[in-house]
């Protein structure tokens, strides 16, 4: 059996190293993982980048997330059964045998198709040990399961269903009532660890409440999106149109992120700029605004802008002067031939920098003129206009701790209007490189 991992994650930076390493050893045996973002705004885009196979960026909801991944991983043929595992849940060590195991059983002459495990909640509140007792018990009796049960099932059986349904909740008995229809449920004894968060912050009696009053409204005809909203599901901001312009550096030994040589040496830190550099393409692509425009120092004949040609959409050389300078460049040549969409440009210096950010700064630019991601150390690292604004880049003091604050004070005096979303942080300093290793785990 060779077991294809989706994970659909939402702001879980906080955790998501610990249970990403936690999958190694499956992923030693030849499991594939897929990470599915829903446009997170901390560190989970970065971390899942680090750690799993591959990561993608979907609309949010676990229904489009989880078939997004299935899509990537039913891509490799060899692939054959699907675990849909959501972040807060950890499996057992050996997860994949029992998986394995629980799909050789045999119902009426036929062998299993799809299954899952019993759930154990972290936590210790008495009442916890009621409500893992009754998922378990409900789930053998009816033959549904829940999400937090780590589902899996075979590839035709995925495909013969048309995989989860585009709902914004119960997506997973939605799911089950399908797959039943095709075998009974492989009940795996061994359960899998689900954390009690869900249960403590809102209260166990309370949510124990909502949860059952959720399935009796949805069994008896109230729509998932309703019910989603009861839940406490936000739905994501409008994905807006915006190209993307990203100023980028030749990874050459002496040009690029030489403040990172006292740490790395010249060629260690081109090595580090080529890797940014990726990074924040991919990042442009996952975040689907527009076309993407990679701008060139000093020029797009190196090797390596060559080789990644392909990735964009134009790729052309930066114009000499200041980056103030540089950036205009692109934002003139951009609204001369686009002058009604909005341009987000970004550097190359922030790893911390996800779809997600992209796509808050161009919805931003719906009713602003400017939107600004400020950097921690006095700058930014994205500007974003939906019409040229050449005040905002003039008398700037480049490489300073005053840009943002000079910039701010020149969007006054243009009279544009403005926002900033919330900072991040670039990776300039050895300490920088040093707190992002920290950062990866």
């Amino acid at each position: 059996m060779k077991l294809g991992i989706v994970m659909p994650v939402l702001q879980e930076g906080a955790t998501l190293v610990n249970r990403l390493h936690a999958l190694r050893p499956l992923c030693a045996r030849g499991a594939r993982l897929v990470v599915v973002d829903g446009g997170s705004l901390d560190a989970t885009w970065a971390l899942a980048r680090a750690h799993a196979d591959l990561v993608l960026c979907a609309p949010r909801g676990r229904a489009l997330q989880m078939n997004a991944g299935a899509q990537a991983l039913l891509a490799d043929p060899t692939i054959d059964t699907l675990l849909f595992l959501h972040a807060d849940t950890k499996l057992p060590a050996d997860a994949d045998h029992l998986i394995a195991q629980a799909l050789a059983q045999q119902a009426g002459g036929a062998r299993k198709v799809w299954g899952r495990f019993d759930v154990r909640i972290d936590g210790t509140h008495p009442l916890l040990r009621v409500v893992e007792r009754m998922m378990n018990w409900r789930s053998r009796i009816s033959g549904i399961a829940t999400g937090d049960q780590a589902m899996f099932v075979q590839r035709a059986a995925f495909d013969a269903v048309g995989g989860f349904a585009d709902m914004a909740l119960m997506e997973d008995i939605a799911l089950s009532a399908q797959l039943k229809r095709q075998s009974p449920p492989a009940c795996v004894g061994v359960p899998v660890h689900t954390s009690a968060r869900r249960w403590e912050r809102h209260g166990v009696l309370r949510t124990i409440v909502l949860m059952w009053w959720l399935r009796a409204a949805y069994f008896w005809g109230a729509t998932p999106q309703s019910l989603a909203l009861r839940y406490g599901y936000t739905p994501a901001p409008v994905v807006c149109a915006a190209a993307v312009a990203v100023l980028a550096k030749a990874p050459v030994a002496g040009l690029a992120k030489t403040r990172l040589a006292p740490a790395l040496g010249l060629a260690g830190a081109a090595r580090a700029q080529r890797r940014f550099t990726l990074q924040t393409l991919q990042c442009a692509r996952a975040a689907a605004l527009g076309p993407i425009g990679l701008w060139c120092a000093p020029d797009a004949q190196h090797r390596f802008f060559r080789a990644v040609r392909r990735q964009v959409d134009t790729c052309q050389g930066q114009t000499a002067g200041d980056l103030g300078a540089r950036m205009g460049q692109a934002f003139q040549i951009h609204f001369a031939q686009y002058p009604h969409l909005p341009l987000l440009v970004v550097g190359t210096d922030c790893p911390a920098l996800a779809p997600g950010h992209l796509q808050l700064a161009g919805h931003a630019l719906q009713d602003r003129d400017v939107v600004l991601i400020p950097a921690d150390d006095g700058g930014y690292v994205l500007i974003g206009m939906r019409r040229w604004v050449p005040q905002a880049l003039e008398g700037i003091s480049w490489s300073t701790d005053q840009v943002l604050l000079q910039t701010r004070q020149q969007l006054q005096i243009s009279g544009a209007s403005w926002t900033e979303l919330d900072a991040l942080w670039d990776v300039d300093e050895p300490s920088d490189w040093a707190k992002l290793q920290r950062w990866l785990g």
